[in-house]
């Protein structure tokens, strides 16, 4: 999917929202247990409560992981269910991948190639060279980590330069900007910190950004579109056990939809503002 496609559904459905699918086989609703796969089970019924006020759904890989081979099978049914159902969905692989540069190829095969995904989240760290084999997909992306929402991102992120006083996570801002473009880089900005969103503005003022930590843990939504909103709305907001948690009964799925349509209301109240 490119941009102007992203930005279509994004007009289309008056949502900016990216649902998380970090399903915990421990936190499933008890009923579906007895499922053969009650993490398919699980996703197939949020999916499809969800959808309508969705543009992107983020399976985070260590809750499939974590369970060997039956939780690889779970995420690949789920992303072919979503590629056949719902096509228009925007699907990121929340994998945090970034090694040397031909380990990141073959993740990059992975994801792009045997499971079909949009975009992949990216840790920066080992620099371009750990960065490029994903950009090496026409109308694919990478996600970068830049400015994180968890507590440990202080041990890091905000070290400064001695030579330009800029914090480590300018520094990758301006400098993955000569990796690729805003056709196929995107940024993770945590909610958390959506007092930082006008100032990535000026140094990234047109790409799209992923925003976790709208909901459980405490980002404000009217925050982040004041602060990181742009002409062609430019936000993936996640939320994710906000809405797929939102019952651990048998109207789980129902739940997650009155969940997700919250937040979509708000959502397109806030594209108004902007005139989007």
């Amino acid at each position: 999917m490119n941009r102007q496609q992203l930005f279509e559904q994004i007009q289309k459905k008056r949502s900016f929202l990216c649902v998380g699918l970090d399903t915990d086989v421990l936190k499933i609703p008890k009923h579906l247990t007895g499922e053969e796969d009650p993490v398919f089970s699980f996703n197939k019924e949020i999916v499809d409560a969800t959808a309508a006020f969705s543009v992107a759904y983020k399976p985070n890989l260590a809750f499939y992981e974590s369970l060997g081979w039956q939780g690889w099978q779970s995420l690949e049914k789920t992303v072919k269910y979503i590629r056949e159902k719902y096509p228009e969905i925007f699907l990121i692989a929340d994998a945090k991948r970034g090694d040397i540069g031909n380990t990141s190829s073959l993740y990059a095969r992975a994801f792009f190639e045997k499971l079909d995904f949009d975009a992949v989240t990216v840790a920066p760290y080992m620099g371009e060279d750990s960065v490029k084999p994903f950009m090496n997909y026409a109308n694919k992306w990478v996600i970068l980590l830049a400015l994180t929402s968890n507590k440990g991102a202080f041990d890091f992120q905000f070290i400064r330069d001695d030579k330009t006083g800029n914090p480590l996570f300018e520094t990758v801002l301006t400098t993955s900007q000569n990796w690729g473009t805003a056709e196929n880089l995107m940024y993770v900005v945590g909610a958390t910190k959506a007092e930082k969103l006008k100032e990535i503005r000026e140094i990234t003022p047109d790409h799209f950004l992923l925003v976790p930590g709208v909901g459980a843990q405490g980002g404000s939504l009217q925050e982040v579109a004041k602060n990181g909103m742009n002409s062609q709305c430019g936000l993936l907001v996640n939320s994710s056990r906000g809405i797929i948690y939102a019952s651990a009964n048998e109207d789980f799925a129902e739940r997650a939809g009155e969940a997700a349509r919250t937040i979509q209301q708000e959502m397109d109240m806030l594209l108004k503002e902007k005139g989007l």
